[in-house]
């Protein structure tokens, strides 16, 4: 079962980076999601719509280093989920690749810069990343662990955490961008 969940997940992710439509990964494909996770940044946070974007850089070149295997430069599904469970996770890659990108989205959602998302800051998220928004209620429910009514960094990278790391179905970090299908 461990596998399965994990595999579900990185396989919405695998849907979600391939903004070509195209069925493969490639470095336009990071391009276009860094692009995608800095404009959510207020034009003058060049800081965190930068470090987005270097992360997503930084992704990639994980991606191509590890998971490249016919060395054609791009990534099919069975590279990706391999890659994934194999380095993208492992602790000297999560934190630049995927943890910064996290750090730097909720600085820069925090529209108000009271440190936390409330659930318009984090609907407004689910929209501008293409995520459907019929499930941001229910995500922001499940995320906002003590019942506060915003979600605290704290809260946000643990959900984060879980999605990539989890191996139980019923993780609330899982529903980060939507249910398991």
């Amino acid at each position: 079962m461990p596998v399965k969940v994990k595999n579900q997940k990185f396989t919405m992710l695998f849907d979600w980076f391939d903004q070509g439509g195209d069925g493969v990964l490639t470095h336009d494909d990071f391009q276009a999601m860094g692009d995608l996770f800095g404009a959510l940044a207020q034009e003058d946070d060049k800081e965190n719509a930068s470090a987005m974007r270097n992360a997503f850089e930084e992704w990639w070149r994980v991606l191509l280093a590890h998971g490249d295997a016919n060395g054609d430069g791009r990534i099919d599904r069975k590279e990706f989920l391999d890659v994934m469970e194999a380095n993208v996770t492992a602790p000297e890659h999560f934190e630049k690749a995927v943890l910064t990108i996290a750090d730097a989205l909720m600085r820069a959602l925090d529209t108000n810069h009271d440190g936390v998302l409330s659930k318009d800051e984090y609907v407004r998220m689910y929209d501008a990343l293409g995520i459907p928004p019929v499930h941001s209620e229910d995500a922001f429910q499940r995320l906002d662990r003590d019942g506060n009514g915003v979600l605290s960094h704290e809260e946000f990278r643990l959900a984060i955490t879980e999605f990539y790391l989890s191996n139980d179905k019923d993780a609330p970090g899982n529903w980060l961008i939507g249910p398991i299908q």
